[in-house]
């Protein structure tokens, strides 16, 4: 057992989503969104290297030395995985450890909208969850994915860096493959997902631009591909994604957008006020054909209107799903207002007036 193992348990059993340990800094956990520290003696670098270096493998410590990070995947037996992240800072080593839960919870338990099912069961087309690092596009794909599992006979391949959920096949086959374990990139595993007959693709994140085209591709081609992209908003996401590509480009990029894309979700994460944890708010997107039409036409401006006419489609804003949230008492007038896209329409809820915006 190592000595880091510890810290997991206590990880695990204070609910904290991720664990800091900082030479130069108290150890500290990420509780409910806060940061808790469980310690007031600062980390000294050499003891700290030790013990996060315990953990790894002669490669892995080679890749931390030479390039100052290191991303990797970690299971303590009996607790949860953990997706860890290495890095070189001022005062020595530094490293964060966000828990998987080992419990894949479905969208029911998660309180998830129930045209996420809809989607899983799509035959193909491209599913984009897009939101800031930690507002939980993970926990959601999983579920997603899991309801794929555990209602089609199909194959699913994911590819992540590094594999965070594990499921086990219910009615599906999975193959789970990590980056830099399994494969080189997502990029040569997605290539040669194509080739390994699958149905569903999971890829990790689209961060390049190979990758995004043969994500493209792949939907356009027979399979249901989901994956996850750092902006708020479909109008934001489709932009982005075009903007990848060289102008001469773009048009063509536009077209194929417009027939593989089926949906575009946005995530933030909330504190819960009804009860410990935390809970999400999703904007939907769902490409019908006059969101394809903008699409192609360049006219992601108005994608807005598509989604307000769209509600009992199961088609939401960010702020409207905020809002819903607010009105059931789960979520703050302040933290609504802190993540919303048109902060005015929550800034009357709060107590104290907000600052300037």
């Amino acid at each position: 057992m190592a000595r880091i193992d510890d810290l997991f348990a206590l990880q695990h059993d204070r609910g904290a989503s991720d664990l800091h340990l900082f030479a130069g800094s108290p150890p500290a956990l990420r509780v409910r969104g806060d940061m808790e520290k469980i310690a007031d003696e600062a980390l000294d670098d050499d003891e700290l290297r030790e013990m996060l270096f315990e953990i790894l493998t002669p490669g892995q410590r080679q890749e931390i030395e030479e390039t100052g990070d290191l991303d990797f995947g970690y299971e303590v037996a009996g607790i949860a995985r953990y997706r860890c992240n290495y890095f070189k800072q001022k005062n020595g080593i530094g490293a964060v450890f966000r828990e998987i839960p080992s419990t894949v919870l479905t969208v029911d338990q998660l309180g998830l909208p129930q045209v996420l099912k809809q989607l899983a069961m799509l035959p193909r087309g491209l599913v984009l969850l897009t939101g800031p690092t930690g507002s939980g596009k993970s926990t959601t794909l999983a579920a997603i994915i899991e309801h794929a599992n555990a209602n089609r006979k199909c194959h699913i391949v994911t590819i992540e860096d590094p594999i965070e959920f594990v499921h086990q096949p219910k009615q599906c086959i999975i193959n789970h493959r990590e980056v830099e374990t399994h494969t080189q990139s997502f990029a040569k595993a997605l290539r040669a997902a194509l080739r390994e007959d699958p149905d569903i693709i999971l890829v990790g994140e689209m961060r390049d631009l190979e990758t995004t085209m043969l994500a493209i591709e792949a939907a356009n081609t027979g399979h249901l591909v989901l994956s996850t992209m750092h902006t708020m908003g479909a109008t934001r996401t489709i932009d982005r994604i075009v903007d990848m590509f060289p102008a001469d480009q773009q048009s063509q990029i536009r077209t194929s957008l417009s027939e593989s894309l089926k949906g575009v979700m946005s995530q933030a994460l909330f504190k819960r006020m009804d009860k410990p944890g935390r809970i999400a708010a999703l904007e939907i997107l769902l490409v019908t054909p006059a969101a394809a039409n903008l699409i192609r036409e360049q006219k992601t401006y108005q994608l807005m209107t598509v989604i307000q006419t769209g509600r009992r489609m199961g088609m939401i804003s960010l702020d409207d799903a905020i809002a819903d949230l607010l009105q059931r008492r789960l979520i703050s007038p302040e933290e609504a207002f802190e993540k919303a896209m048109e902060k005015d329409r929550f800034a009357k809820l709060l107590k104290a007036p907000p600052p300037d915006f």
